[in-house]
Formats: structure tokens, sequence, C-alpha cells
């Protein structure tokens, strides 16, 4: 029977007011990934890469309203979904790269963690960081997660797949499913992470939005069984999916 958990996962830092959230649309990815977020959970920053502004890309997995500056990503990857060392990850739609970056802390040198995107300078930037936080066990892989059986990873390999923050931005959300659970070993979990509050003005429209019964309706089509749902933050659902062994 599948377990529920609704407590609520810590946010690190102060919700911003609209002002501030209007500004984050404007920052680099990397901005993004690293606002609020204490130095020891961050990745690191390159100065060189604050000074740019990243030119405009057009595609329907573009990053608009930020990734993972409202989530506590250490405590959802290690104490929500059970990431430890050894494991494999692939982070679907990598974005600043901080899913990427903590979860390559928890594998160790003994695991290894796939940050896939459709944008290419957004995985030159967390290439950059992994270096600079001295993690060699990150590959990156360029991919569109719309098209079933695009990415580059081989299939049935992996003990998780994340979807954070990436499926509002998509109409097409059994097939990113479809993709996630296509990597995944059997008993493998997947983690999707969205918004859930129309409120904010931070916040994607409620048309952009993701409805998380319809994704119990896609897991079952996909042979993916309940684990889990919680509140991943203030504006936040998580479910974690098992794939059927």
């Amino acid at each position: 029977m599948p377990e529920e958990n609704n407590n609520f996962i810590n946010n690190p830092d102060p919700v911003p007011n609209n002002q501030g959230a209007l500004n984050d649309v404007a920052m680099t990815n990397n901005q993004i990934a690293n606002k609020g977020v204490p130095p020891e959970d961050g990745n690191p920053v390159n100065p060189q890469m604050e000074e740019k502004s990243l030119p405009p890309q057009k595609n329907s997995q573009k990053e608009v309203f930020g990734k993972s500056e409202m989530l506590n990503a250490g405590t959802i990857l290690k104490d929500v979904l059970g990431i430890s060392v050894g494991s494999m990850v692939a982070d679907l739609g990598a974005g600043g790269g901080m899913f990427s970056i903590q979860s390559a802390r928890l594998v160790g040198d003994q695991g290894q963690v796939y940050a896939v995107d459709i944008l290419k300078n957004t995985l030159s930037e967390i290439e950059s960081k992994a270096r600079m936080a001295g993690l060699y066990n990150i590959k990156t892989i360029w991919s569109n997660l719309e098209v079933v059986g695009a990415t580059k990873i081989n299939e049935g390999t992996l003990d998780f797949t994340l979807l954070v923050n990436v499926l509002f931005q998509s109409t097409k959300h059994y097939e990113m499913m479809a993709e996630a659970a296509r990597l995944l070993k059997p008993g493998g979990k997947l983690l999707i992470i969205d918004w859930d509050n129309t409120k904010p003005a931070f916040t994607p429209p409620s048309n952009m939005q993701v409805e998380p019964t319809k994704l119990n309706e896609y897991a079952h089509q996909l042979d993916l069984n309940l684990v889990k749902d919680f509140k991943a933050g203030q504006y936040h659902f998580g479910i974690i999916f098992s794939k059927v062994q």
C-alpha cells in the first residue's frame, strides 16, 4: 500500500517578495541555483560566469521561473528520496545544476550522476561547477526529454531519476515521465517536484502548472507505483514513484 508523507520540507531561505522574484527571471542559471543557499549546500560560483548574461534560448524546456532556489535539495535527495553512496542518478532537465551537484556529493566516487538538459550552455556551467567543487562523477548529456529514447543513457540502469521543476515547462508530461521510467532499473525511483501554488506572482500561471492526479494516471500506465507524496517546499509538491520489479 503506498506510503503517504505530507511532511513539509523546510525551506532553507525566507520566501522572497514579489519584486525579488521578478528579478530572478532575469538572472543567469548559475545565479538562480545559488541564490540564498548557504555556502556548504550551494554550488560553487565562477565570478566570470556571473558577469555574463546568457543569450536567449527558444525551446519548450527553457528555464523561466528558476529551478531550486526555494527547495532544500540536500534534505530531499538524502532523507526523502534515499540517494546514497554508489547510486546511479539522472537529473533530467538539470537547469542550474543544484540537484546534480547535491546528488554527486551523496553518491560519491562509487556512484554516477548524469546531468541532462536541452540547453548546452547550461550543461557547460554544470561541468564548470563540478570541477570547482572537485566532483568528477557528473557526466553532462544533451537531450530532448520530450522524445522517448533520446537520452543517451543505457536503458534500465539507474537507481534514481529526477524531474525537478521541469514538467511545467512542457505539455508532454507523459513522454517525459516515460523517458525517466525507461532509464530506471526495476525497483528504481522517480522523483517529481513541481509548482503547486498559483497565488504568488513569482510562480507560473495556473495553465502551466502540473496536476498531480494526472501524473498518477500516467504513472499507472508506465508501471510505476506510488511510493509517497510530500510537500517539497512552500510552493512545490513532491511525488516519488517506483518502477515495478
